[in-house]
């Protein structure tokens, strides 16, 4: 077998797992909002364990309705009703090989004061009334306003301290409340056990609850739950040696530890965890009787370093799990972001860890596991670490609806794929354009049966992904072109590069169905100056039509774009300023890719100017409008570069509907978005 190690049997306790893989708790928003889970709840999980994932720990699951509430569509073990739902999950799961364990979570002062105290009611109303979930916005909406002017319900923490990130009105947990939680814990594992789990994975990191409990970042009590390392340890203690008191020591129990909090540039407590504690709780929680080790790190507010972006290189934190399984003897698991099985099966054989953690790369392809052991790695759907993931359940759990994958548009109805109806035996498709939408396109026509040509006028597929993958640390995003070229190549679609399809060309063809996935173009604003020849879009910077070096440069829009495009430009030497219009940098950025991008920009001494407008671009320099006073900045400049966004390229259009019926717009096309929308797109309108 050619990842021996990988593919190794291996024990937790008494349970043994048929290979070393970990499908890692994500939280997915896909059950009811009672707790239970739902038919997609049910089908995500199976399709990973159909995957031959080993041991597969399920999103965060509520053990406290009242206080504990992350997002609507949680699992709970809060109720003893939650359990025969629970129990016929389990056993849909254990059709396969497959182990699974539950994980009890409680966010401390990481959720939102409009999620506390009013959960019961809700998910009371969300069980019994039909379509509720769609009311569930607006509802939090007017409790909201209701709250911020009569009384906001802080959310419970170790104590009063906020967190930085969601900025909630905190109040710490009265002792007696805390002997409260700890019970709800105990209780959540012995309904897991009744359910059918085969073990629990305590989670006490990423900054919840009982984080906030073992840091002196977060802890600043003056009971016997705060102030000494045994006293900070002990709300960990009771929980842990309670569930194994109730469920029995055969009963396994993993415990999701942040080693090292990254607060790197605090000092004293403020720094909270670093490793040398970690491991410290990592020895007692052996000694406490835990059966693993989940090792991983960082809070909401260093979250880059436990979610990373593509910018980051894969096992860079691994050894945080090396320095835990120096010092204990349970076997240690940790999501090292591992992104291929020669690398899972390396830092196994390394003796990194024991078991190798896989969170995103299981939203992207269900199959991993089942595919690696098989030989056939290379049709693995890559995870690129675009974040889309969380972003997506950020926005969308507040209406109820589940994360989406930017590489996997029927994620939790992978099943579906296999339905598709080969209706187009026969006839002839034409794809315009050969990005992702089109890629994905291409793919799902040849899999209904027809014959596809696509059209691209570049010399090889990708797109504006082709641009995206060129700043610094962002080749991975590339990876997903070849995968799915390869993927449509491999069902006989035909490309024709360097071929921009005209009328003509396309009428030639006499296809049945015609998707026009022609993409974008830059949007070049009505600025005075603009067609200067020291104007540049960020097509001509990323391209590499132009080189510019050491030179002062105004980079015009702080989308992720124009910033990825500045620090393009700031690593090839140049002083680089940002403008922004509106009143803050990446106005619609996510927060982490933003984050990420805006440090690595401060390295270069890179210049930010937010709230001003572009009015003039003169050969030295530029003229701004300060938007709060109207007052006028002139900036030197030797080149400028507009990223102001892209519109839809729609040049044959018209023609292709005055001709054909069976048109679909994909892509930028339709509208400019992200890969995650593309994608997504694609694959909808190739059905119809």
């Amino acid at each position: 077998m050619k990842y021996k190690h990988l593919f190794s049997e291996g024990k937790i306790g008494n349970l043994t797992i048929q290979n070393r893989t970990v499908m890692t708790a994500m939280e997915t928003d896909m059950a009811k909002m009672n707790g239970n889970p739902s038919p997609l709840t049910t089908n995500y999980f199976y399709q990973r364990a159909v995957g031959k994932v080993g041991l597969i720990i399920t999103g965060i699951t509520r053990v406290d309705n009242i206080t504990g509430v992350s997002t609507p569509r949680q699992l709970s073990l809060a109720n003893n009703f939650n359990i025969k739902p629970m129990k016929k999950f389990t056993d849909k799961i254990h059709e396969t090989d497959t182990k699974i364990f539950c994980q009890l979570h409680h966010p401390g002062r990481q959720t939102y004061s409009t999620m506390m105290m009013i959960w019961p009611m809700m998910s009371f109303f969300g069980t019994k009334i039909p379509g509720f979930s769609k009311l569930f916005k607006p509802l939090v909406d007017i409790y909201t306003k209701i709250t911020d002017v009569t009384y906001t319900p802080a959310v419970r923490s170790a104590s009063n301290i906020e967190c930085e990130h969601l900025h909630q009105k905190t109040k710490a947990l009265s002792t007696r409340q805390v002997k409260k939680i700890i019970k709800k814990f105990i209780k959540a594992g012995v309904r897991a056990k009744k359910a059918g789990f085969d073990g629990v994975e305590i989670h006490a990191a990423h900054g919840y609850l009982i984080q906030q409990f073992l840091s002196t970042r977060t802890n600043k009590r003056k009971d016997q739950y705060g102030g000494s390392f045994e006293n900070r340890y002990r709300f960990l203690k009771e929980i842990l040696e309670g569930i194994k008191e109730k469920c029995g020591k055969d009963f396994p129990v993993s415990v999701r530890l942040s080693v090292d909090e990254f607060y790197t540039k605090c000092e004293g407590e403020a720094k909270g965890i670093v490793l040398e504690e970690g491991v410290k709780f990592a020895k007692e929680i052996e000694k406490s009787g835990a059966d693993a080790i989940n090792v991983t790190s960082a809070t909401y507010e260093t979250m880059n370093k436990w979610l990373e972006p593509v910018t980051y290189t894969p096992g860079w934190r691994k050894y945080l799990a090396e320095e835990v399984k120096k010092n204990v003897k349970i076997p240690v698991i940790a999501a090292n972001l591992i992104r291929n099985p020669a690398q899972a099966d390396k830092q196994i054989a390394d003796g990194s860890q024991d078991f190798v953690g896989l969170g995103r790369p299981f939203l992207s392809d269900p199959y991993w596991v089942a595919k690696a052991e098989n030989g056939k790695e290379e049709e693995i759907t890559t995870c690129i670490n675009c974040l889309h993931c969380f972003e997506s359940i950020n926005a969308r759990a507040w209406f109820a609806l589940p994360l989406e994958c930017a590489r996997n548009p029927i994620l939790g109805n992978e099943n579906e794929y296999e339905q598709i109806p080969k209706d187009g035996v026969g006839k002839k498709a034409v794809v315009i354009g050969a990005g992702p939408a089109g890629l994905t396109s291409a793919d799902i026509l040849a899999k209904r049966g027809f014959k596809v040509k696509v059209y691209e006028k570049q010399a090889k597929a990708g797109g504006q992904v082709n641009l995206a993958q060129m700043p610094p640390l962002k080749l991975r995003i590339g990876t997903c072109v070849s995968e799915m070229e390869k993927k449509a190549r491999d069902k006989g679609v035909d490309f024709i590069f360097n071929k921009e399809a005209d009328i003509e060309t396309i009428l030639k063809e006499k296809p049945d169905k015609v998707i026009y996935a022609a993409g974008s173009k830059p949007f070049m604003p009505p600025i005075k100056g603009k067609d200067a020849e020291h104007v540049y879009s960020v097509n001509d910077i990323l391209s590499g039509t132009v080189h510019l070096k050491k030179k002062n440069i105004i980079v015009a829009g702080s989308g992720l774009t124009g910033l990825e495009t500045a620090e393009f430009l700031a690593e090839a030497g140049n002083n680089v300023t940002v403008i922004e219009m509106l009143g803050k940098i990446g106005p619609s950025a996510y927060h982490q890719n933003l984050e990420d991008v805006v440090e690595k920009l401060n390295n270069y001494n890179a210049k930010f100017m937010h709230s001003v407008r572009l009015d003039e671009i003169k050969e030295k320099s530029v003229t701004l409008t300060n938007m709060a006073d109207k007052s006028q900045i002139t900036l030197d400049a030797d080149a400028v570069v507009l990223s102001i966004g892209n519109r839809s390229n729609t040049d044959i259009l018209d023609k292709l509907k005055e001709n054909f019926t069976d048109l679909q717009l994909v892509g930028d096309a339709e509208k400019p978005g992200k890969i995650a929308d593309a994608v997504r797109i694609g694959y909808e309108k190739a059905l119809l």
